[in-house]
């Protein structure tokens, strides 16, 4: 196999570019107004570079890249949401490839991502949203009954567990509920629509 160096490097640097910018953007309060422009361009861009690399590689694993860039490959994949066509065609690559690949927890969120932004009912519970009671709450899961056993097979947490969590970091964050929970409901379906989730 040709040296890999190149590619880890360049995996991990597409993942501390998308932290660096989201950290920047916190700072500032404007991260979670809307999908901020500075953080879809770079999203866009480690798309667009990540398509190029599954082109030649495939899905870049651990024992290609390391561990570490293998999670970074992850993390611009999950980010990848304007970009429908990436996401679905890496989470493909990843549920056919060997199962080590990436860590259970991170393919379960990332079927969840891609189904509930295909208008879908989430699996795993790892998608959260803002509900019309001006709570976070997750998104619709599907055969919510067995959703605990799914998210131990995945080595997620409890789901309680986590919203709490969730919620406790949204506080930190200086995160609040929508004012118009159905305008902001309508304005995420618009533009899910817009980049081609769903119809």
């Amino acid at each position: 196999m040709s040296d890999m160096r190149p590619l880890r490097k360049t995996l991990l640097a597409m993942a501390e570019t998308d932290q660096r910018v989201r950290a920047e953007l916190v700072r500032e309060g404007t991260l979670f107004l809307g999908y901020h422009p500075r953080m879809a361009e770079v999203h866009h861009r480690n798309a667009l570079q990540l398509t190029s690399i599954m082109d030649v590689v495939g899905w870049p694993s651990p024992e290609m890249v390391g561990t570490d860039a293998c999670d970074a490959a992850w993390l611009v994949l999950q980010h990848s949401i304007g970009d429908p066509a990436v996401m679905r065609r890496g989470l493909a690559l990843l549920q056919a490839g060997p199962p080590n690949a990436v860590a259970p927890a991170q393919l379960a969120m990332l079927e969840d991502r891609v189904r509930t932004m295909s208008g879908l009912p989430q699996r795993y519970g790892t998608q959260f949203d803002w509900n019309d009671r001006g709570e976070l709450a997750p998104r619709e899961i599907e055969d919510a009954e067995g959703v605990e056993e799914r998210r131990r097979a995945a080595g997620l947490p409890p789901l309680a567990e986590k919203l709490s969590e969730m919620r406790e970091n949204m506080a930190r964050a200086g995160q609040r509920a929508p004012s118009d929970f159905a305008a902001r409901r309508k304005e995420i379906e618009e533009w899910e629509v817009s980049v081609g989730w769903h119809s």
